[in-house]
């Protein structure tokens, strides 16, 4: 399965980018990786990672393409984005921070980062320019699932979404050191305003999940009986 990014900027320059989350090992190796990708240059305060097995982040080291692509380009200006996934295609005329968002948290998640792998299912059943109501919905919608296939095997499920939280705020930490890892060489403000979008949003489940959660309840008891339309 590959998920493909096409970037159409105003200016003209076009930028492609693929992405399989199904893929098995890291895409990024080797010796010509810029100097912050290093696993110690900022390295997240949770990592479990050694630089002696690990020199790279393996995160950092995936998100080199596309932070060198848009290093230089603002976050509000207009881009049309394409992106097909074998199964449909989306476009979008939007503004670059929202698309790249959209396109860092996908790498980030196919990463071969132990902890931002703990998103990868998210990211097999990828929905790209969420808003944030999408995200908690299928952030809880994935978790719970989890929850139910773990009975299903004889194990304690966790329904009170205590494990969603704890997972959300490691995220958070490992989100703040990548925006430090790429501050430095981003002359530009779109790959920095993507990142803390979605730092935004991870911190939407760790630091607020209840109200998040009474939010969408409102919105579910709203809904008038036989509104429901199949398919949607």
């Amino acid at each position: 399965m590959t998920i493909r990014y096409e970037f159409h900027l105003e200016s003209g320059d076009s930028q492609t980018f693929d992405v399989s989350p199904d893929r098995e090992a890291p895409s990024a190796a080797g010796s010509n990786l810029p100097d912050w990708t290093r696993l110690g240059h900022c390295q997240c305060s949770n990592c479990p990672l050694k630089a002696s097995e690990s020199p790279h982040c393996p995160a950092a080291a995936d998100m080199v393409p596309v932070v060198d692509a848009f290093r230089r380009e603002g976050a509000y200006q207009k881009v049309t984005v394409r992106v097909d996934d074998g199964r449909r295609i989306y476009e979008k005329t939007t503004t670059l921070e929202e698309s790249l968002r959209s396109l860092l948290g996908l790498v980030m998640a196919t990463s071969a980062c132990p902890i931002l792998s703990e998103l990868k299912p998210m990211a097999i059943h990828h929905m790209p320019f969420a808003s944030s109501d999408e995200f908690i919905m299928r952030s809880v919608s994935h978790y719970l699932l989890q929850q139910y296939f773990a009975q299903r095997n004889d194990e304690t499920p966790d329904w009170k979404l205590d494990g969603l939280v704890s997972r959300n705020q490691r995220l958070q930490l490992v989100n703040q050191a990548l925006w430090q890892r790429i501050h430095a060489v981003c002359e530009g403000d779109s790959n920095l305003k993507a990142l803390l979008n979605f730092f935004s949003m991870a911190s939407s489940v760790s630091v607020s999940l209840e109200s998040q959660l009474r939010k969408l309840e409102a919105k579910l008891n709203s809904m008038e009986p036989g509104t429901y339309t199949p398919g949607l």
